[in-house]
């Protein structure tokens, strides 16, 4: 049976950093196979680049619309008027996926001091004498030497603004992972919701589609559990989190 990649709508995937980005990517490639699209993006479009430059509203506006129709894009982007005008449409299918943020810190600590040593808080966290005076950096943000990183209220600030869009699916990071099935369920209920019917039972599709979450093969995997924050924020670090 031949189906059009101009038949089902275009699906764009989003996320703040270390929130559940790979998780929704693997996701993605699991529509690739219950639906008529060609592929999914192989690069994500950001807002700041990996050297920290941060792109122009333009820049960002064109790499949403160079994504190919019958493609999944994927990234990093925030509710600009200019963003949220081009992907929150009706036609469109638009997943924002995001995380409990004690948990986000204590990845992105994680992250940048043992996974990634291009990121540009590693040399800074190496030089701290343990994890929990880098999470103390991560909570209340950092500007100074030339070094710059938001609080976690800055951070949030973005994540706000996504949850008060149409025509977005937020989706919180705990649910995919302790309520997988009905939170899958629901993400294929949003793609229905443009009037495309999605050409394969229910079933079978959230079968092909859990197949396809296999968290270990991120690269940037590490745990891929919820409420891990616990085991890392000590009294302090919870009363500085609440404070900031």
């Amino acid at each position: 049976q031949r189906f059009s990649f101009h038949e089902a709508p275009p699906i764009f995937g989003n996320s703040k950093p270390k929130s559940g980005s790979h998780l929704l990517l693997q996701i993605l490639n699991g529509f690739t196979q219950i639906m008529p699209y060609k592929y999914v993006e192989a690069d994500p479009v950001r807002t700041i680049e990996k050297e920290g430059r941060r792109k122009t509203k333009e820049e960002i506006l064109s790499d949403l619309n160079h994504i190919p129709r019958g493609a999944i894009g994927w990234g990093y982007v925030e509710a600009s008027p200019e963003n949220v005008a081009f992907l929150c449409q009706p036609h469109r299918v638009n997943y924002f996926v995001y995380r409990d943020p004690r948990d986000m810190l204590v990845s992105q600590v994680f992250f940048a001091t043992d996974m990634y040593e291009e990121h540009g808080m590693h040399e800074f966290y190496k030089s701290l004498p343990d994890f929990g005076a880098r999470l103390k950096v991560a909570i209340t943000g950092i500007d100074h030497d030339g070094l710059y990183m938001v609080s976690v209220n800055q951070r949030y600030a973005g994540v706000f603004e996504w949850l008060q869009q149409e025509h977005v699916m937020c989706i919180r990071f705990e649910d995919l992972i302790n309520n997988r099935d009905a939170t899958l369920d629901a993400m294929l209920d949003e793609v229905e919701s443009t009037g495309y019917k999605i050409p394969m039972p229910r079933e079978k599709a959230l079968s092909i589609v859990v197949k396809a979450i296999q968290p270990g093969k991120s690269h940037s995997f590490r745990s891929g559990k919820t409420g891990g924050w616990r085991e890392h924020f000590t009294e302090e670090h919870k009363k500085l989190f609440k404070d900031v």
